[in-house]
């Protein structure tokens, strides 16, 4: 059945070669270099106008024009979260829209630049016994060339993971960046009056609750390959330090003398690093993700917490008060080496590092409240991403640097937006009842 499926699908839409996913297929495509149709680097990225018909039903079946119409609507939405892409109204387009070339030998790409469209995808369903074949391909069209070619099998279920698959061969191919589209968001949310832990995707779909200790939890870190979790809870009364794998059940508590608070994994290892207070001060350890103490990382009077680690983790940024009020401050791991980042304003805390290393968000108090800032590792270039919209903090860079998630009570109570790195394209990332808070962005698991 699967290779009379395969022979089916190629005949229909005159594939050039086959291979798999879940099963995944690669079709070549026909560029020798990557185009430079996206400047990530431009704080005013020109969105592409792009064409995304609903996809071509090859059998012609009730389920597989649901499908078809559905897997057109997800991309269109997962492009368009980049903030990217323009996507154009399928009322416009001069063919119907529902029953498209697919091939670019019988695609009049005449149609689609006059109706402005510089990029289209065109795409193939075939539903049979339940098991799904999608085909989908990349075309710029005013040089009427295929930029990208990908089959994916699998089964319905599977339909999001192969749409998130081709969104990120579409930004690679545009950027030279895989994208953040197999990356996870943390975050804290009341459920029931208590604060809980829950897991997304990149773009706030299919939230998962992850703790139900009916109390207290926070500050939650996901590793960078997406396999552990580390958070604070009060469910014993006083703040403790939860390590635990999402698949199986081993772990650990932290539970030691004093606060054990803000877990941050350290990239690509199973270390972790987070304040505790057993020894007096609150100060910044490194641990196994068994719980033990490697070492111990800041040694000075006054609060030291809320440690970020750079991409390379041989940095972290945190927020220490040894000079009066909280600042942030780096130190390289192997020298010992400690400088202040931050000089402008009393309050400045949450630091997070972006994904090439160069910047370090964070939040600021000001006379407005509390907003996003952005400074250089060698503190130059401060700027701030939010203004006059109430309350704005826990920023969280998303792991191709191109976006940033945060809280903020704009609209009456805590929610967790996301925007440009550019402070751009601020908008809500998920609808939930309750209050959200304290997003963390991390890993991309497809790439790990």
């Amino acid at each position: 059945m699967c290779i009379a499926l395969c022979k089916r699908l190629a005949r229909s839409l005159s594939l050039v070669l086959t291979g798999f996913l879940i099963g995944f297929c690669w079709v070549p495509t026909t560029m020798g270099a990557r185009y430079d149709y996206v400047d990530i680097n431009s704080p005013a990225i020109r969105k592409i106008p792009t064409a995304i018909p609903v996809f071509k039903s090859l059998g012609n079946t009730t389920d597989e024009a649901q499908i078809s119409s559905q897997a057109a609507d997800m991309l269109s939405d997962m492009l368009v979260f980049t903030g990217y892409f323009k996507m154009l109204d399928r009322g416009a387009f001069l063919i119907d829209p529902k029953a498209p070339n697919i091939i670019a030998s019988q695609i009049q790409f005449k149609n689609w630049t006059g109706v402005g469209a510089e990029l289209l995808v065109t795409g193939g369903v075939v539903f049979d016994e339940g098991l799904l074949t999608m085909e989908l391909r990349l075309f710029d069209t005013f040089k009427a060339q295929l930029l990208v070619g990908k089959r994916y099998k699998g089964r319905k279920e599977d339909m999001r993971r192969m749409i998130r698959r081709f969104s990120s061969e579409v930004i690679f191919t545009l950027t030279g960046n895989r994208g953040l589209f197999d990356s996870k968001i943390a975050f804290v949310s009341t459920v029931e009056g208590k604060k809980e832990i829950f897991v997304c995707d990149f773009d706030g779909k299919e939230p998962v609750r992850m703790t139900h200790h009916k109390n207290i939890s926070l500050s939650p870190a996901l590793s960078s390959d997406l396999q552990w979790i580390a958070y604070t809870s009060y469910v014993k009364g006083k703040p403790d330090l939860h390590i635990k794998h999402l698949q199986k059940k081993v772990g650990a508590v932290v539970a030691k003398k004093g606060i054990n608070i803000a877990p941050s994994w350290m990239p690509g290892e199973l270390k972790l690093a987070a304040t505790l207070s057993f020894e007096g001060d609150p100060e910044i350890y490194l641990l196994t993700e068994n719980g033990k103490i490697i070492n111990r990382l800041t040694k000075s009077k006054g609060i030291d917490i809320s440690a970020a680690w750079s991409p390379d983790g041989r940095k972290i940024a945190f927020v220490s008060k040894r000079a009066g009020s909280p600042q942030i401050y780096i130190k390289e791991i192997a020298s010992g080496q400690t400088r202040r980042l931050t000089f402008e304003g009393k309050n400045n805390t949450q630091p997070t590092w972006s994904f090439r290393g160069d910047q370090i968000a964070y939040t600021a108090m000001d006379k407005d409240g509390l907003n996003i800032r952005v400074i250089g590792v060698e503190g130059e270039g401060l700027i701030q991403l939010t203004h006059n919209s109430g309350d704005n903090e826990s920023p969280s860079w998303s792991p191709d640097g191109s976006l940033i998630v945060f809280s903020s009570n704009r609209e009456g109570t805590s929610r967790i937006y996301v925007m440009t790195a550019y402070g751009t394209d601020q908008r809500r990332l998920l609808d939930l009842p309750g209050k959200q808070s304290e997003p963390q962005w991390s890993g991309n698991a497809m790439t790990q």
